[in-house]
């Protein structure tokens, strides 16, 4: 197998530049998704949006319409690559598609009339940007090896949360701090959210700019197949697909069962970066510019408790990282649920987003370990498929949470989606009992046959 495929040695350069990309990508997950674009659409945009449902629900539910297309791309996508060696290829184009569509939310002003184009771009960067995930994370073997897996896959996870430390105290120093007319250092009008909007237009610099080192640095995939034959049909790939499935289920049946467990908790570790942000401000109390260094404080500790499970995850194996990280997860949620105040949130939040790192960088490790080298992009695209056909669970049970909950008790607040996201995080860790806890890495067992 060539060393592109399998790295014999690590490449520090390869590395620093394939984390330069998780680096970048900060600016679509933290100030996007999680801590200041959704923030602005559920309490500014579609503050007062008429009708039976709240913002809030309505991004949920938004999210949960989107992720049906990721289950139906990804499989073919991460097999295609595999064969026609175009990792890289596949990577750079859905990289641009994210910037473009990051760049576009510019266009999304502060008015309820606005909110049907955020969501819709919203979702679309989410799809697109879990898609990103299946190049990406199949190109974690090229740049490790057997004995560091797990450390490449902690300094990918952390670079992509120190990216979005920086990224966040430049939008909160330079665009939201203060109060009037103009915000931040620099003076940006905030009329019609125009500081937000102006955030935007940065995010998908940011990720342009740091997703560049990768594309120079990292070799792209060679070819396992004849890149010259025929294409097949969209019919053909996916009876592919299926056989790839029924294969696994007679001769790999604990990688399928870690796929599907990964599925729910992965599910479960998105809806808390998704929501969280939503939950600080309008469950909580803490004000929308303070949600900004909270950000801060939460990629910090994240990034600390990827680097430290890296280690643990090479020591002890990644199934007894991913464990612990949503046990006590759950414990934190748990509380969270019956707490109030500023205070209460800082502690408990902060304790969940330090378990949120190692449980995403063990998941990719293990399936990594457990993938027969050649093949990371086929199971990695089952593993976005699988992840994305449940994917509308957090989504679904935060909405249905918080009307739920109102309904039941005469209130009206966001506090129930927790108990909705909970739900899923503990699904999946009982799921993921199931799979074995000590794995053979396989590019280990190549090698020694090589």
């Amino acid at each position: 197998m060539s060393e592109e495929v399998v790295a014999t040695r690590r490449d520090r350069g390869r590395v620093v530049a394939w984390g330069l990309w998780d680096w970048g990508s900060a600016a679509f997950n933290a100030v996007i998704v999680t801590f200041i674009f959704s923030v602005y659409l559920v309490e500014g945009v579609g503050d007062d949006v008429p009708g039976p449902f709240r913002a809030s629900t309505w991004l949920g539910l938004s999210s949960a319409a989107g992720a049906v297309l990721i289950a139906i791309i990804a499989p073919a996508l991460g097999r295609r690559t595999d064969a026609g060696g175009a990792r890289k290829k596949s990577l750079f184009w859905l990289t641009m598609a994210v910037v473009v569509i990051t760049a576009s939310l510019f266009f999304v002003e502060n008015d309820w009339h606005f909110l049907w184009l955020g969501l819709t771009l919203m979702a679309a960067g989410s799809v697109i940007f879990e898609l990103t995930q299946v190049p990406y994370f199949a190109m974690l073997r090229q740049v490790s090896t057997p004995d560091d897996v797990g450390r490449v896959s902690g300094f990918g996870w952390a670079m992509g949360y120190f990216g979005g430390i920086v990224l966040l105290l430049i939008c909160y120093f330079g665009f939201v701090a203060g109060d009037g007319d103009t915000r931040g250092f620099l003076g940006v009008p905030s009329e019609n959210g125009m500081n937000i909007r102006l955030i935007a237009l940065l995010a998908a610099v940011w990720f342009l700019v740091f997703a560049i080192p990768l594309f120079l640095k990292v070799p792209e995939l060679p070819a396992t197949a004849n890149a010259d034959a025929p294409k097949v049909s969209i019919a053909d790939s996916y009876r592919g697909i299926w056989n790839d499935v029924t294969t696994m289920w007679r001769e790999d049946r604990d990688t399928l069962k870690f796929l599907i467990a990964s599925a729910f908790f992965r599910d479960g570790l998105a809806g808390v970066f998704a929501y969280g942000a939503v939950l600080a401000v309008s469950v909580y109390s803490i004000r929308e510019d303070d949600v900004i260094l909270f950000g801060v404080a939460a990629n910090v500790i994240s990034a600390a408790g990827a680097l430290l499970a890296g280690r643990y995850d090479d020591r002890i194996g990644p199934r007894a990282v991913i464990v612990f990280s949503l046990a006590s997860m759950l414990v934190c949620g748990l509380v969270l649920l019956f707490v109030d105040g500023p205070r209460m949130f800082w502690i408990f939040g902060l304790g969940l987003c330090l378990f949120v790192g190692p449980a995403q960088s063990a998941s990719r490790t293990y399936l990594t370990r457990i993938t027969t080298p050649g093949r990371e992009g086929q199971n990695f695209g089952l593993y976005a498929m699988t992840g994305r056909a449940v994917s509308f669970m957090a989504p679904l049970f935060f909405a249905i949470s918080i009307w739920a909950g109102n309904l039941l008790l005469d209130t009206e607040t966001d506090r129930w989606g927790i108990a909705g996201i909970m739900v899923v995080l503990g699904f999946g860790l009982l799921l993921l009992l199931r799979v074995p806890a000590h794995v053979e890495d396989r590019a280990r067992r190549h090698s020694a046959e090589g």
